[in-house]
This record gives structure tokens, C-alpha cells and sequence, in this order.
């Protein structure tokens, strides 16, 4: 992580409103190079809102994003450009190969077909592809997929990665890959934006995370700080639970009270 560094990320008053309802409201946030960071929250916090609005996929409300200094709103093909994303439930071409998708991924990203053939095989062969690559998509398993997509976001070197929970559904070996590969990209000087349900990951793997609740970002900073403000030496599940209105001791003890047999 490069501290002082200009943010390869930043959301400035970021909203987005869905007729009466606030997906998103007022994010400030700021993702460094060489930083890995977690956005943490409950389902319906607004995480995926979130990613999609800096990944230029929505229009936000209010507010303004910027990738790699670049407005999403003032220059969006330099900011787009300049990142990858793959969704938790990612779209590819059932009738092309893996080999077939990262050449066409490259080519909308003008990478020349040199490179872009380099960089392919490198990423097949990192994420275990290999053996399947001439196959069509239609038949790899939901993991498989999974590695297709990133393969494909990473294909034409973006400085910034955004992933809406990317370990789903992998098995062990695939996700710490996928973990290792995460912090080969941020020690290279480039930002990773990860969402996940698994507080474990985040965690161990990342630098920084942010919990977003009911739209309106709770607490942004390391573990040693969100210890701090919470002044408590609790795992971040604890942490999270706490800041999230989590169920408490107590009402667990009266649930599992009422629902065990007489």
C-alpha cells in the first residue's frame, strides 16, 4: 500500500436514489495503490449499488466517482479503461471458449493481439484453465466460470479491480489461488475494491475494510483501528455484528431458547 499516494479510487459525496428510497447516500471513500480493500455489510447495505456505480455501470443520484484520477462522469472511457470488474454472478458468451472470451475481452480494451495472447495464457494457466481453455463456457462448472471472468477482467491490465463476491462457490484450492493472485496484483502497485459476506477473508486478506449500513458507510480503517474506535480486541465478525445491529447475546440465548425441544 502507497500512503500519500493519489487514490486509485474515490467516491466524493457518491448517492444514488431509487425514486424515494436511498440505496447509497453520501460516500466519501478513498482506495490507495497497492491497497486491498474489503466493503463490508449486510444484504441490502447498498454494496453492489456501490460497486456498480464505480464501475460506471449506474448513474449516480449525486455526487461523482473517479478511477485512476479519471471522472466517471467527466472522462468515462479513461476511467473505464483503467478497471476490471467481475459481478458476483458474471454474463460470458456460452458459445465461446475461454481462450475465445479473453481474446474478445482484449480486443474492446484495443489491446494488440500479441499481448493480448501472452497475457491469456498467462492467466489460463494461473487459474488452472489450461486443460479446459478450447472448451465452450456452456460446459465449465460454476467455478470455472468464475476464473473466466476474472481472466477476463485482468486481461487488459486495469490498475484497479473491482469483485462482488469472488470466492462463492470455489473450492479451496481455486479461492487461494484467487486470494494469492489478489495480492500479487496489489504488491504490483495496483487497488483491489472487494465485497464479500466472508468477514474471515476480509479480515486476513485485506489492508482496509469499510462497513456500509442502510446505505451510509459506518467505519472505514485497518483492523487495529476499527478495534480501536469499537475498544474491543474482537474478530471482525464481532465488530461487524456490533456496528450493524447484529443480533445480540441475549435475544440469541432467548431465540435458541424458544426453539429448542421440550
Amino acid at each position: 500500500m502507497t500512503d500519500g499516494a493519489e487514490p486509485l479510487v474515490r467516491a466524493v459525496g457518491l448517492t444514488r436514489r431509487y425514486g424515494e428510497f436511498t440505496a447509497l447516500d453520501s460516500l466519501d471513500l478513498a482506495v490507495r495503490p497497492g491497497e486491498l480493500f474489503g466493503f463490508l455489510g449486510p444484504n441490502g447495505a447498498g454494496k453492489t449499488t456501490t460497486i456498480r456505480l464505480l464501475a460506471g455501470l449506474l448513474l449516480p443520484s449525486a455526487g461523482e466517482a473517479f478511477v485512476a484520477g479519471h471522472s466517471l462522469a467527466g472522462a468515462p472511457r479513461a476511467a473505464r479503461a483503467a478497471l476490471g470488474f467481475v459481478p458476483d454472478t458474471p454474463f460470458l458468451y456460452d458459445k465461446l471458449t475461454a481462450r475465445e472470451f479473453l481474446a474478445l475481452s482484449a480486443a474492446l480494451y484495443d489491446v494488440p493481439a500479441d499481448i493480448a495472447d501472452r497475457r491469456g495464457r498467462a492467466l489460463l494457466a494461473l487459474l488452472e484453465l489450461e486443460a479446459a481453455a478450447d472448451g465452450l463456457i456452456e460446459g465449465y462448472s460454476h467455478g470455472m466460470r468464475q476464473k473466466t471472468a476474472l481472466a477476463g477482467a485482468l486481461v487488459h491490465d486495469p490498475k484497479v479491480l473491482f469483485l462482488d463476491e469472488p470466492t462463492i462457490g470455489l473450492d479451496p484450492r481455486s479461492a487461494r489461488t484467487i486470494k494469492d493472485l489478489l495480492r500479487g496484483l496489489c504488491a504490483r502497485g495496483k487497488a483491489v475494491f472487494l465485497s464479500t459476506h466472508v468477514l474471515e477473508i476480509a479480515e486476513r486478506l485485506c489492508d482496509r475494510v469499510a462497513i456500509l449500513d442502510r446505505g451510509r458507510l459506518v467505519v472505514v480503517g485497518t483492523m487495529a483501528e476499527l478495534r480501536q474506535r469499537a475498544r474491543t480486541q474482537a474478530s471482525l465478525e464481532e465488530i461487524f455484528l456490533g456496528m450493524t445491529g447484529g443480533l445480540e447475546g441475549a435475544d440469541l440465548a432467548a431465540y435458541l431458547a424458544e426453539s429448542t425441544p421440550s
